[in-house]
């Protein structure tokens, strides 16, 4: 049973917690079925979260293969910080790279300057990406066709504060009734305005529509680029984890769209003559493709599966709204249903095309038949 919140109780103003940058790499088609045992010189292990206090026991999720990288000491917006880094490996080509900094601050609105984070000798964003690009060269035999140079990730900041929160008066209220009180500051937080006056009533109210809360002292929002996030600091990874899926799907279909793109392209080239390539070849490609897209369909949602936990359920569900994945999905089937039509098409054409060296071949010899019999010739 959750304790009930201890209202009248002082505690003093200001936030501790944490800010997690998520970022999504699109590094190859796929990744073999191989063990990997070290990476960047630190060992492989399988990701794992804590039993939530939410979550009953069958509860399950996709698990990745992850590093933990050595702890940084860097010089941040406020000062001495430590920076904990992640890397997860995903089967479907794709890696995920979490960066945690620990914070602790007055006011929510110094928050802001968490955005677009840059240490003392240069920008997360750039140490990143450059990390991305050293595990595809260090596992570049695992990748089924590596894409190289990467893509643009996507990339997605989470403010997570410890709870319990505190009124104007240091008085500890629930999470539900502190985002109330703070809403405008929280979305100025998100959208990374300094002044939370300058938004408008409409953009305030928006950037944090999408807000759930299961206990009295938790609380999500969602925005389309951050998120905050209000728990017990031991309860921070579940709910992160799911936006770390979420971002890694939006990056996947992204990803998934570029190919489909080419892929159309080219088969237009083919099928109205512009290429050279024999219909056969044409036809292997497609079957090829659509293979692998398929394939790569199926890990994708295998991923971001959750059995057991509808709260996690319907935090994947406001995220899902926020990027505008079933848009995404919905036009890459759009995509892929012509693309099935091309190789309908292409198929059909080949057959055409044998029928009719077939019905060539079988008139030709009829015609020699003819021909031997009526100059008398027995062979």
């Amino acid at each position: 049973m959750e304790p009930a919140l201890q209202k009248g109780i002082n505690r003093s103003r200001g936030y501790r917690g944490e800010v997690v940058y998520i970022y999504a790499f699109d590094v190859a088609l796929g990744m073999q079925d191989l063990p990997i045992c070290q990476l960047l010189g630190q060992t492989v292990t399988e990701f794992g979260i804590g039993q939530d206090k939410r979550s009953p026991r069958e509860f399950s999720f996709f698990k990745p293969q992850m590093v933990k990288l050595p702890v940084q000491e860097r010089v941040g917006p406020t000062g001495l910080v430590k920076v904990y880094r992640t890397i997860k490996l995903l089967p479907l080509g794709a890696v995920s790279i979490t960066v945690r900094l620990p914070f602790e601050v007055d006011d929510l609105l110094q928050l802001v300057q968490f955005h677009d984070l840059e240490f003392e000798d240069g920008s997360l964003h750039r140490e990143v990406r450059h990390l991305a690009e050293q595990v595809v060269d260090e596992l570049k035999s695992f990748y089924i066709k590596p894409r190289l140079p990467l893509v643009e990730e996507e990339a997605y900041t989470i403010f997570c504060l410890e709870s319990p929160l505190v009124d104007e008066e240091g008085k500890i209220i629930s999470a539900e009734s502190w985002f109330k009180l703070h809403r405008r500051e929280i979305a100025a937080v998100l959208t990374q305005e300094k002044d939370p006056f300058v938004l408008s009533d409409q953009e305030a109210e928006e950037s944090t529509s999408m807000y759930l809360s299961y206990y009295n002292d938790d609380l999500v929002v969602v925005d389309w680029d951050a998120a905050l996030i209000v728990d017990d600091p031991a309860e921070f990874d579940e709910s992160i984890y799911i936006f770390e899926l979420a971002n890694l799907q939006l990056s996947e279909l992204e990803a998934y769209d570029r190919i489909l793109d080419e892929a159309l392209e080219q088969a237009y080239d083919d099928l109205s003559g512009k290429s050279l390539r024999s219909r056969r070849a044409i036809l292997r490609d497609l079957k090829e493709l659509r293979i692998d897209l398929t394939r790569f369909s199926d890990e994708l949602q295998n991923i971001t599966k959750f059995f057991g936990d509808w709260h996690l359920a319907r935090i994947y569900e406001r995220i899902a709204r926020r990027f505008h994945l079933n848009e995404w999905h919905a036009a890459i089937d759009d995509k892929l249903r012509t693309l099935d039509s091309l190789y309908h098409l292409a198929a059909q054409e080949q057959d055409t095309r044998t029928m009719v060296w077939l019905e060539t071949a079988i008139v030709v010899l009829f015609v020699l038949d003819v021909i031997i019999i009526l100059l008398g010739v027995h062979i």
